[in-house]
């Protein structure tokens, strides 16, 4: 079995659908008996009562979820889903069917029951932001289908649950069996520009897109990605948007065609308000004596920060990075829709001119912007000299198109200031997936970022 993690940014985060051709494991777990084989299984947690009841209470509507070839059985993702209608509508995530959403006719849905039942499913419509998908299940006309099974409801809004609470994830992990996991709810992810749950509990590739319930069987939120190279870390959709995708398109009509242009809407609409936001937000300060540097507010990016030690013999600097936890899945190979950046200030006082000129510009002709890919154009980009109040400044903007999300683009502005010899800062900042306009709104307001500190002006 290969590996099914897909590394996501910031936080690390990995989508939870099974995906064929990720890298492979150890051979110690390329076979579910291999690791039994090897040494000991560990023994398996103990589950309680309450999972138990409300594992039969609702395993009728839990459900598998199969990407396959169009012209074989092969696998190309699996994940889960669950019912979420009488006549057969299933709600899932949208990294879990993205292959068929956008290549209808190299990729097929299908889906698989506890009981062994199976059959076809067509997709109805997507909410790339929230991460999640619309299905149903196609009637053969043999009495298949899904129909007449049940459907999970959702938790009320107006009934929040309170930290600590145990609710309960379920899904098919690794592809190996129906499984329901106890964690606890722990409310929303701090700094998060859309609302995640942060869920206590060991959830695993191949849960994408199963429930979470609590205690009464209701649906609280929808399994979506946990942290790498941590425990008990996951993190789960609210259940409220897989209820607002439920309700505005239970009568949709299934999408036939690639879905590249409906993504693209979506996509737009979301950097409008992410670029909003961000310029709404006013710039943090550095702490530096000489320079001001951009940092942004940590309403929705986290920081961390970096430096030499006191008895560094070589080039002084202080480092630090900002980024959003979150992108936005498009496909395997390609995310989206987050903000980066990050700056560097350097002390050469202690090699001298000409060996800190070395390394400094070094540095800036180190930092790579991109090349030309499947998905994106390579860089274009325009280099210019920029006067901030008497700090001068050496920019570059660079923009990558969007091969098949028309109108988006990548950005990255690099920045390095040119006052003194022996000093500097070398600043880079990258926006995902945002229009034109936004892009020079953007690289404006990062270079405005830029400035003497009042007392570096004054002398």
């Amino acid at each position: 079995m290969k590996s099914c993690l897909k590394p996501l940014l910031g936080l690390a985060l990995a989508g939870l659908a099974c995906v064929a051709g990720a890298q492979s494991p150890p051979p110690a777990a390329s076979a579910p008996g291999a690791l039994a084989a090897q040494s000991p299984a560990p023994p398996l947690p103990t589950v309680s009562a309450s999972a138990r009841r409300l594992y039969e209470r609702s395993k009728g509507q839990l459900l598998q979820i199969r990407t396959l070839l169009k012209t074989q059985d092969s696998q190309a993702s699996v994940g889960s889903g669950f019912l979420v209608s009488d006549d057969g509508h299933v709600v899932t995530n949208y990294h879990v069917i993205s292959q068929f959403a956008l290549e209808p006719d190299s990729y097929r849905l299908r889906y698989a029951t506890t009981d062994g039942q199976s059959g076809v499913l067509e997709l109805l419509d997507f909410d790339a932001r929230r991460d999640l998908a619309l299905l149903r299940a196609v009637d053969d006309g043999k009495g298949g289908g899904l129909k007449g099974r049940g459907a999970l409801g959702f938790r009320p809004q107006n009934q929040p649950l309170a930290k600590g609470e145990r609710i309960y994830s379920m899904g098919n992990p690794h592809d190996v069996a129906f499984a329901v996991v106890e964690g606890n709810y722990n409310g929303l992810v701090d700094r998060s520009f859309d609302p995640l749950i942060y869920y206590a509990g060991g959830i695993n590739p191949g849960m994408s897109g199963g429930p979470v319930l609590d205690e009464d069987g209701l649906v609280v939120g929808v399994n979506v990605s946990g942290m790498m190279f941590a425990q008990q870390v996951s993190f789960l959709v609210p259940g409220e948007f897989a209820e607002g995708l439920v309700k505005r398109s239970l009568g949709a009509k299934p999408i036939r065609t690639a879905a590249w242009s409906r993504l693209r809407d979506q996509l737009t609409k979301y950097q409008d308000e992410l670029v909003t936001r961000f310029l709404a937000l006013p710039w943090e300060s550095a702490n530096h004596d000489r320079y001001r540097l951009p940092v942004p507010k940590q309403d929705f990016m986290r920081c961390w920060g970096r430096g030499t030690s006191a008895d560094t013999k070589g080039l002084d600097f202080e480092r630090s990075q900002c980024r959003m936890d979150h992108a936005l899945f498009v496909s395997g190979n390609l995310q989206t829709g987050w903000l980066d950046m990050s700056h560097e200030a350097y002390d050469g006082s202690k090699l001298g001119a000409l060996r800190f000129a070395r390394q400094y510009s070094g540095s800036f002709r180190n930092e790579r912007l991109g090349s030309s890919d499947k998905s994106r154009t390579a860089p274009y980009c325009k280099e210019q000299f920029v006067d901030r109040d008497g700090l001068p400044l050496r920019a570059v903007v660079c923009l990558r198109a969007y091969r098949k999300l028309e109108g988006l683009h990548d950005l990255s502005v690099l920045v390095t200031t040119v006052d003194a010899a022996k000093a500097g800062a070398l600043g880079r900042f990258d926006a995902r997936g945002v229009s034109f306009d936004n892009a020079l709104k953007l690289a404006a307001h990062y270079l405005e970022g830029f400035a003497w500190t009042n007392n570096s002006k004054a002398k």
